[in-house]
């Protein structure tokens, strides 16, 4: 499974951004998708996920500002971010959980992307 984020940027507070994530691969066990972020000096922090079946779960800090959505047409995951604040600026990373036959799971990530808020 490679997964290819894009969408990332320098944007203005109070500004939006939408980030994508391209799925590809052998995908029909991937279970759940979802955006990380990582801020300097700050360990690796989920943002939001989304399942197979279209449940989602968001970091209170982005709750009704943030949203995740996946057109598993394509393959691919959104994150529209809303009412940006600089303290969001981090790499955000794409990740993608696989249901293994034994009944293990194994996360993929993608590169990244760089997201800068500012004031």
């Amino acid at each position: 499974v490679q997964l290819v984020e894009s969408g990332g940027g320098l944007v203005q507070a109070g500004g939006s951004l939408r980030l994508s994530c391209a799925a590809s691969g052998t995908l029909f066990s991937i279970n759940a998708m979802g955006w990380y972020r990582q801020a300097p000096g700050k360990q690796r922090e989920l943002v939001a996920a989304i399942t197979s079946g279209g449940s989602t779960n968001y970091a209170d800090s982005v709750k009704g500002r943030f949203a995740i959505s996946r057109d598993n047409a394509k393959n691919t995951v959104y994150l529209q971010m809303n009412s940006l604040k600089p303290e969001i600026t981090a790499v955000y990373y794409c990740n993608a959980i696989e249901d293994l036959s034994d009944h293990t799971r194994y996360a993929y990530w993608g590169q990244g992307t760089q997201v800068t808020v500012s004031s």
